[in-house]
């Protein structure tokens, strides 16, 4: 073999190679810079000469044997605005910028692990979550969510309920639901390069865990954090209780209590 198909077949390697990295060796990838809009600026008409170019202007007034045109009178001036006193005009000033409601502010990045970046809040713009649980996305929502029946939980955000497995660990932070459990309780998952927006969340205990498969499943304090397939439609809170060991997972990364789950709904992830 030459030196150069050796050469051609080492770069071949390294590329495969790359393409199956494991999410937390993956580099994220430089932000190009967002290029400048320029602003369309019109310019004003040049007055019109309604006799046409080149002929001059018709000067009303003037005499038969070219004298000057008279002066027209002068117009009376127009009566002024009436102007509020200054203290008045001040306190009106004050009252409107009191009233008007204030900028909320751009969320900042709270936090990097790696190729994903936590930010302090939610998101400004608005995010379409994917349809798919299993899919996986780079923008990632997670909301505290009411319920008067389980307190206070995260949501992702399609308002759909995330949980916690008992048999998992947050120190250090492992997942052990596949194969048949992740089928039934599906991983949230987080791609290259992601961001992360909490809301009603600490940024500073949120992150990432590498599953057995490769994939990046998101944490709360630590723990691994999944949907449940039996849930149908945002607020469901299905697994809550189920065997004993999946609760739908609070703000803090701790489990909630109360509302178990039927006896009668069984899933893998005992």
């Amino acid at each position: 073999m030459s030196k150069r198909s050796r050469t051609i077949t080492i770069v071949a390697m390294l590329a495969g190679l790359a393409g199956v990295a494991a999410c937390g060796n993956q580099a994220a990838p430089t932000e190009a810079a967002a290029g400048q809009v320029p602003v369309a600026v019109q310019g004003s008409a040049a007055p019109v000469n309604p006799q046409g170019p080149g002929e001059l202007p018709d000067l009303a007034g003037a005499g038969a044997e070219g004298g000057l045109p008279e002066v027209a009178e002068t117009p009376e001036a127009a009566e002024p605005t009436e102007t509020l006193p200054a203290d008045e005009g001040a306190q009106q000033q004050e009252a409107e910028e009191q009233a008007a409601p204030e900028p909320e502010p751009s969320p900042t990045v709270a936090k990097t692990q790696k190729w994903v970046k936590i930010f302090s809040g939610p998101s400004q713009q608005d995010i379409t979550p994917p349809k798919s649980r299993t899919s996986g996305s780079k923008t990632v929502e997670l909301n505290a969510t009411e319920n008067e029946k389980i307190g206070t939980y995260v949501a992702d955000g399609a308002g759909r309920t995330l949980y916690r497995f008992d048999n998992d660990s947050n120190k250090p932070p492992k997942s052990v639901c596949n194969g048949d459990c992740a089928t039934a309780w599906p991983p949230l998952l987080i791609k290259s390069p992601g961001k992360i927006f909490p809301n009603g969340i600490d940024p500073k205990i949120l992150g990432y865990v590498e599953r057995a498969d490769g994939t990046c499943q998101v944490t709360i304090n630590g723990w691994p954090v999944y949907y449940f397939v039996a849930d149908a439609k945002p607020g469901d809170i299905n697994g809550q209780g189920l065997n004993g060991k999946w609760f739908a997972i609070k703000p803090d990364g701790g489990k909630t209590a109360g509302a178990p789950a039927s006896p009668a709904v069984s899933q893998p992830g005992k």
